[in-house]
């Protein structure tokens, strides 16, 4: 049963063009080319991403946070109430007016104990901005560094800039040791965002994230099997551009540096327009839904790969509209969230006497619970998509992620 499930999906007639078959694209003395098996070595490296980024945040971004003058919030922690937190957990983090008298009844606390309880527990459960900067920190060296190796591993090749050269020869096209690294590496980042999304930052396009990680680790599957690398590698370069900027301008609006900040977004914004709306969809797309069929009839495998680049650009342009959203704001002096961002409420209460309750910051100063809002920048908690993202989302990659 399995060995007939494992040889229809393998179908040649549906990953491949016609008369061309597996066999032909096995290695000869003068090639050599991509095979399904090469991906398990993706599994080692995702984990091994997550243990790097592990010491990265601990041992870099958390000292450069510090020298930064990023401190750890640590609020005070709601006392242990099984009714109320089944409720929080079940029902609501925002309980109605008429669930508060409910629930003091119930938890035998007065309706002020009960909001005090609320918003304590949604303070623990909000992120801080340390936690925010170490994940930029993490994210934006790695793009960086993407970026670069992907320039120098295609500068001076011909489809870099004639993108009808990425179908010459095709799919006969000998793999190179550089898109080897670049593929497997860049497989094994998503791979290790995929991973940590559940306890990252958590933000209104969180399942645009995870569409943005899930399409961008098919595509790229796909195209290391079918031998779509030429592509492969310019969709990749497109994207890293503009996230090494949204990354770089969320660090600095984490340390509040207004100006710098603003700067970066703005050219951010510019890039993730031209490369993400204009270069993708007109350049890579194009090359890829037109060109092909002067090679070979068109197949499955080339609808389903143009199907997954139309899945990334809707992506794109979702998160182009969140951008628009926030340069609108930024040019009227309204701006001061992330589009993206969960709502962010303000810390304040008082406890029955009227005094206003403590917490404490990370260098031992008791405060008040009550923050301003942020009004240093006019970004507050700037952090578009991941995979823009988050795609990676890039949501992405949104990206922004992605």
């Amino acid at each position: 049963m399995l060995d007939t499930v494992y040889e229809w999906f393998w179908w040649d007639k549906i990953w491949l063009p016609v008369n061309l078959t597996w066999a032909d694209l096995e290695d000869r003395e003068d090639r050599v080319y991509a095979k399904a098996s090469h991906l398990y070595v993706t599994i080692p490296y995702t984990f091994a991403f997550l243990l790097i980024r592990y010491l990265f945040e601990r041992c870099i971004a958390t000292p450069l946070a510090v020298y930064a003058g990023i401190k750890q919030r640590v609020h005070l922690k709601a006392e242990d109430n099984p009714i109320l937190e089944r409720y929080y957990i079940t029902q609501s983090r925002n309980p109605a007016q008429a669930d508060i008298d409910g629930l003091s009844k119930k938890s035998s606390l007065s309706e002020r104990q009960v909001l005090r309880w609320f918003r304590r527990r949604r303070s623990h459960d909000h992120p801080g901005i340390l936690k925010k900067f170490r994940e930029a920190s993490w994210r934006f060296v790695f793009y960086l560094l993407a970026f670069i190796g992907g320039i120098v591993a295609l500068y001076d090749k011909k489809w870099f800039y004639d993108t009808w050269e990425i179908w010459t020869g095709f799919p006969k096209q000998s793999m190179l040791e550089s898109q080897y690294w670049y593929y497997i590496l860049e497989m094994s980042f998503y791979g290790s965002l995929l991973l940590s999304v559940a306890f990252d930052v958590k933000r209104k396009d969180f399942k645009e994230q995870i569409i943005h990680h899930l399409a961008t680790l098919v595509l790229l599957s796909f195209s290391w099997c079918v031998n779509y690398i030429r592509i492969g590698t310019l969709v990749m370069i497109v994207h890293d551009a503009s996230d090494v900027l949204l990354e770089s301008a969320k660090l600095f609006n984490y340390a509040k540096w207004e100006k710098t900040c603003k700067s970066l977004f703005v050219l951010f914004a510019l890039v993730f327009m031209v490369t993400r709306l204009i270069i993708f969809p007109f350049w890579l797309i194009h090359c890829t839904w037109v060109y092909p069929v002067h090679h070979y009839p068109a197949f499955f495998g080339y609808y389903f790969f143009n199907v997954m680049l139309g899945i990334l650009l809707c992506l794109h342009i979702f998160w182009a509209y969140l951008i628009l959203c926030m340069i609108r704001k930024f040019m009227f002096g309204t701006l001061i969230r992330d589009e993206r961002s969960d709502d962010e409420e303000d810390e304040s209460s008082l406890t029955e006497d009227g005094n206003e309750d403590q917490h404490t910051l990370g260098n031992g100063l008791a405060v008040g619970e009550k923050e301003n809002k942020d009004k240093n920048s006019g970004f507050g908690c700037l952090s578009p998509p991941e995979n823009i993202c988050r795609s990676k989302t890039v949501c992405t990659h949104a990206q922004y992620d992605q």
